[in-house]
This record gives structure tokens, C-alpha cells and sequence, in this order.
């Protein structure tokens, strides 16, 4: 009987002890809304200008090795990604932070020609010609981050494959 009485009053001290624990905690961040649903405009995802950077570097990287290993219908499809990016950014982010000039006319002017340069050597299958264009398009990048005030962020020609799960070769069809 004892040992029963014991095992309650235990039980009771704990329970009161987690009450006060949780009374004396900090109030717990409310639960996130659902997502919106609709078709409202205001609904839709907007992607960050780094998220788009990030994905163009990636896409970037991906050329590079694609012409290297002279595969130009990855060469190809990475120029379309990269180009459709550069799209993406205009139209999300026409104006960036404290930036003095807008990315909606920047950006064009930096990556337009390189990209027309790449898309013609990719046509060719010239490596050489694939691997000049690929360097305007890079100081394009680079032109556009100084330009932008993220001189900070310089790109340059990948120096390893960080896509050690995708073959760059060209496959036969």
C-alpha cells in the first residue's frame, strides 16, 4: 500500500513539476498558416534573386563541363536554362536592393551577347569558339555583379565537377 502511494505521489510531483516547466517557458512560436490557395496572383511563389543566382551558377557550371566534354546538346539545353534564369531575374527582381541601376536593363546588356556568342559555337560543335564565349559570358556575369554593387561575387571557370552523379560525355541517341 505504501509503495502505491509513493508511485502516485511521485507521479502527481512530476506532473506538477512539467506544469510549471511548461508555464514558465517561453510562449512557442504560433503554428505557419496554411499555404494560400486560388489563383491569385498573390498566391504564387516568387523566387529570391539569390535562389535565381544560385541555380544560374549551378547552370553555369554545367555548361562549362558540357563544352568541355563537347556535348553540345547538354551545351545547348544549359544555354536555354541559363537564358530562361536571366529571364526569371528581370522579371521577379526588375530592381534590386540598394543596386543604383535596375537588372531589367543591366543584366541584358551584360549576358545578351555572350549568350548569342555561345549559342553559335554550340551550332558549330567549336570547342575553341564554345570556350571564348563561355569566358565573355563569365566577365559578362561578373561586369553585371560589379555593376550591381556584388562585386563581391565573382564567377569564374569551375576548377572541379561538383556533379560527380551526372556524365558530362555526349550519348548516342
Amino acid at each position: 500500500m505504501r509503495s502505491q502511494r509513493d508511485c502516485v505521489r511521485r507521479v502527481t510531483t512530476a506532473l506538477l513539476i512539467a506544469a510549471v516547466l511548461a508555464a514558465c517557458s517561453p510562449p512557442r512560436s504560433p503554428p505557419r498558416s496554411p499555404p494560400r490557395t486560388g489563383n491569385d496572383a498573390a498566391d504564387a511563389y516568387t523566387p529570391g534573386l539569390g535562389e535565381i543566382m544560385t541555380l544560374t551558377q549551378m547552370r553555369h557550371a554545367k555548361l562549362f563541363f558540357a563544352g568541355e566534354a563537347e556535348n553540345w546538346p547538354l551545351a545547348s539545353y544549359e544555354t536555354d536554362e541559363l537564358e530562361e534564369g536571366f529571364h526569371d531575374a528581370v522579371a521577379f527582381h526588375p530592381t534590386h536592393k540598394d543596386s543604383p541601376l535596375d537588372l531589367s536593363t543591366t543584366l541584358p546588356e551584360m549576358v545578351d551577347a555572350p549568350l548569342a556568342a555561345l549559342r553559335t559555337a554550340i551550332a558549330a560543335n567549336d570547342k575553341a569558339q564554345f570556350e571564348t564565349a563561355f569566358d565573355a559570358l563569365t566577365a559578362g556575369c561578373n561586369a553585371c555583379h560589379r555593376a550591381m554593387q556584388f562585386g563581391f561575387n565573382v564567377v569564374q571557370r569551375p576548377t572541379t565537377n561538383a556533379f560527380a552523379n551526372q556524365d558530362f560525355a555526349a550519348q548516342p541517341h
